[in-house]
């Protein structure tokens, strides 16, 4: 929340009297000289060779190694993860990093040919100032798929994360080169989109700030890549096979991060006649693992949401599933306490319409349902307008893949789901209204730079013959 027009102040979500920390607002009217000054740091960052540039980026990995434990505490008090998770969330962006620096030189790699055909050169280039806007359910890690990417290929960067999460990340940011970190209000978005000086933007976040995002660079003329979030179903078919660590593994799929996670299961499809030994494993599973409370108590599984709207909007969801028939099943129950603790809940019983199965949930609820046939069960899992992720559970790996061809989502996962089921070599991102772009493997690297093509026809050499004035090319 903001304390003046000067300040941004973030609450622990766990208490929310406690003021964290805060960090600078930064207006429309600084972004002239924000945009000017990121693009003089391109202009020097740049011309310096790839491996001189990875070279820095290296030892910022080790730099932010070195402060995991110190940082993971600062993120669990300001995002209400909890600490484990929040020391694998940094200790994974230095991953990424390390493998940014290890890969990009071979990716982002300039080609040439030289034959009967002439010279052909293709250079990959920066684009200039990459502007990023990043969320707060994973601050650290979907900053770093921008920034490590986009500095890796020569631009210079500008990142706006949420004000839900602005300290870790602004920590994290001061330690990698040529990066500017700008906590501002849409109108500030607004405007550096805007900016000349800036050339290309990623988004991480949601639909409606989405289309705000993508109809300005539109309008700029400006490349944008978005991951907008996604519904995933899961589907298990009827040979599923699962022990109990599975069900350990699928319970934290849906309520890691209480339920805020873009790729969590958000739809658990299962066969009718496996559908009460399904949900007796899962609840058995739910109450082994999930421990609701202070998110820097090392035992606790899972914190609060992030701020009252997030709680308010999940508790609404909960009151229209009653409405609907819904039947309500607690797995573990919340503290009492001022926070913004939900108890993880799952509901039976729900028609394909109830607004927790139709909408993405990004909290800790979660609708599981019945099915009859996989045709009947592939139409209801594609009848959304998201397209993210999404997951097939089968003993048969064949058959799982098979299924997993049909389904309208842009990483599928067998067999797991969320990140057990990631990959730094597998590119991520969405279909329909889940965006565009993608994020980890080459693809990611390589949204980070354009080509830049020099071209010698043959004919045109010395000696050669030459052409007519207006001939096609052979």
């Amino acid at each position: 929340m903001s304390r003046s027009r000067r300040w941004i102040e973030r609450e622990n979500p766990a208490e929310p009297t406690q003021i964290v920390g805060e960090v600078p607002l930064t207006g429309p009217a600084a972004v002239d000289a924000v945009a000017r000054k990121a693009h003089e740091q391109f202009l020097e960052w740049s011309p310096r060779p790839i491996a001189e540039r990875l070279a820095v980026l290296s030892e910022a990995a080790d730099a932010l190694a070195g402060r995991v434990p110190e940082l993971a505490v600062l993120l669990a008090r300001e995002s209400g993860k909890p600490i484990a998770d929040c020391r694998g969330e940094i200790a994974f962006a230095v991953t990424y990093l390390r493998w940014v620096c290890a890969n990009a030189a071979s990716v982002l790699t300039d080609s040439a040919l030289d034959d009967e055909g002439g010279r052909l050169e293709i250079g990959a280039v920066p684009f200039g100032v990459v502007l990023a806007i990043t969320p707060w359910n994973a601050p650290v890690i979907l900053s770093m798929l921008k920034l490590a990417p986009a500095l890796a290929a020569g631009n210079a960067a500008v990142l706006k994360p949420s004000p839900l999460a602005p300290l870790t990340v602004q920590a994290v940011a001061d330690m990698l080169p040529h990066t500017t970190v700008v906590h501002g209000d849409p109108e500030t978005v607004l405007a550096l989109i805007g900016h000349d000086a800036v050339r290309k933007v990623a988004f991480t976040g949601g639909e409606t700030a989405g289309r705000s995002i993508a109809a300005a660079a539109g309008g700029a003329l400006k490349p944008v890549l978005l991951e907008l979030g996604g519904n995933d179903p899961a589907i298990f078919l009827d040979d599923f096979r699962l022990s109990d660590s599975d069900y350990e593994r699928l319970v934290l799929a849906s309520f890691a991060t209480s339920g805020q996670v873009c790729m969590a299961a958000k739809r658990l499809y299962v066969p009718r006649g496996r559908y009460a030994e399904f949900v007796d494993s899962y609840r058995a599973a739910a109450a082994r693992i999930l421990t609701v409370g202070d998110p820097t108590d090392e035992a606790v599984t899972m914190g609060p949401v992030v701020s009252r709207a997030a709680a308010d909007r999940v508790a609404a969801l909960l009151t229209d599933a009653v409405e609907r028939g819904g039947q309500l099943i607690t797995l573990a129950h919340a503290p009492d306490s001022d926070g913004y603790f939900l108890s993880p809940t799952l509901v039976l019983d729900l028609p394909d319409d109830a607004d927790l199965v139709r909408l993405e949930q990004f909290g800790p609820a979660l609708p599981v349902l019945t099915y009859d046939t996989v045709e009947e069960v592939v139409e209801r899992a594609n009848d959304s307008e998201l397209g993210l992720g999404a997951s097939v559970w089968s003993a048969d790996e064949e058959r799982a893949f098979a299924i997993a061809s049909r389904l309208e989502a842009g990483f599928t996962f067998v067999n797991t789901h969320n990140r057990t089921g990631m990959s730094l070599r597998a590119p991520f991102g969405g279909r329909k209204k889940s965006g565009f772009g993608r994020e980890y493997g080459e693809e990611g690297l390589r949204e980070y730079a354009q080509s830049a093509v020099r071209h010698l026809p043959a004919a045109f050499r010395a000696g050669g013959a030459g052409s007519a004035a207006n001939a096609y090319p052979t």
